[in-house]
């Protein structure tokens, strides 16, 4: 199917973003269709462009975050490029922002400005900590949002904390921010009003902690660091084989009984007392591993993987970087694609929406500035509106 069958086609998105949460947010709108126009500084534009060079001379995370996305260099300290950003503005359907703390206000982009005129205008600002309260003020990266969520207390060994290998915060405000603003279109559609949204990364991530939270509500114990097991269910985590780790998960009673039959061979181990519910095991856990990993010592992974397998027990591979990308479910499934860049042509994984009447759109990762000319040509030509 053509671009125009997706289903936000016809919309256009500003965006004045940077590094990940923004830019992450409004791929996603590129994805299904949305015009992306990304408003980038003149002194090298968004700063994830200089993280790196590693994919044919483009950094790894602006390939990732922003293909399908039209560039526009515009200076914001001179009064005829705040002009026209407000141009952009006014033929605008959505306007996203993750600008540091106060930076879209001072330029004359506020949601009550700007809603005065367009009524119609979604508003979508991200930002560490939201627009009040007394972190207000306080910029914010990932891991800083991970330590102040707790996530970092949670992630780790027992004797060191850890973050999250990926841009978990980030991410996370990026996706509640698209599905925020994709409710919003929703709603427009019925009351022909837009709407104001604002995500706090920190709002995000602790909602995302609310078990752990709970937990200690309920019980007052802080949930232990457990390294590569889980900390509230066991067994459930990496065991060592002859050979290297094998992932598993027991989250039932009747997978427990299976279990102990069918993969460790010891029938008996489901009535033992100390280890008969998931509170039992979790209390006596240090017991119970070391009895697993003691039998599974005797085995390489892939038998204790068949056993797994057979007993219907949830399984998986503890695989590196090179074994994802050649995983064999995202090769089946034809998951890999091509992006263009500035550079030539790098992998890329299809959107994971997986909508089946309408063709994935895979855009190039736009060069610094390389739409302005046509954009500026559009404004002065006119657009209609979506």
């Amino acid at each position: 199917m053509s671009a125009e069958a997706l289903p936000l086609a016809g919309l256009r998105v500003v965006a004045l973003e940077q590094a990940v949460a923004g830019p992450f947010c409004s791929r996603q709108l590129a994805d299904l269709g949305a015009d992306v126009i990304k408003v980038e500084r003149p002194d090298g534009g968004d700063i994830a462009r200089g993280y790196d060079s590693v994919l044919r001379g483009q950094s790894a995370y602006f390939a990732w975050l922003n293909r399908g996305k039209r560039s526009i260099v515009l200076d914001l300290k001179q009064p005829d490029d705040v002009a026209v950003c407000r141009r952009l503005v006014e033929g605008a359907d959505v306007f996203v922002h993750n600008l540091a703390p106060g930076a879209v206000e001072r330029l004359g982009f506020a949601y009550d400005h700007l809603a005065a005129r367009q009524p119609r205008l979604i508003w979508c600002g991200i930002s560490g900590y939201g627009p009040d309260g007394p972190f207000r003020e306080r910029k914010a990266y990932d891991m800083l949002i991970q330590a102040e969520s707790g996530v970092v207390a949670l992630t780790g060994t027992p004797e060191s904390a850890a973050k999250v290998g990926v841009s978990i915060a980030d991410i996370a405000a990026g996706l509640y921010a698209h599905a925020s603003i994709l409710a919003a279109l929703l709603q427009r559609g019925r009351t022909g009003r837009g709407e104001r949204i604002d995500i706090s990364m920190l709002e995000c991530l602790t909602e995302w902690v609310t078990p752990a939270l709970y937990a200690w509500m309920g019980s007052g114990s802080t949930l232990a660091r457990a390294g590569m097991r889980h900390n509230m269910i066991v067994p459930y985590g990496a065991y060592a084989c002859a050979d290297g780790p094998v992932m598993l998960a027991v989250q039932s009673d009747r997978e427990w009984l299976r279990f102990c039959d069918q993969v460790l061979g010891l029938p008996a181990l489901a009535r033992d007392d100390r280890f008969a519910t998931n509170a039992q095991r979790l209390a006596n856990r240090v017991a119970l591993e070391r009895l697993i990993e003691d039998r599974f010592r005797r085995q390489t992974a892939a038998d204790v993987t068949g056993r797994l397998e057979r007993a219907d027990i949830p399984t998986a591979a503890v695989n590196d970087l090179a074994a994802v990308a050649a995983h064999p479910q995202l090769a089946a499934r034809g998951r890999w694609t091509t992006a263009g860049t500035p550079g030539g042509e790098i992998p890329a994984l299809l959107p994971p929406h997986n909508l089946h009447r309408v063709a994935p759109r895979i855009g190039p990762v736009p060069g610094l500035g390389e739409h302005g000319d046509e954009i500026r040509r559009e404004l002065d030509g006119g657009r209609d509106g979506a």
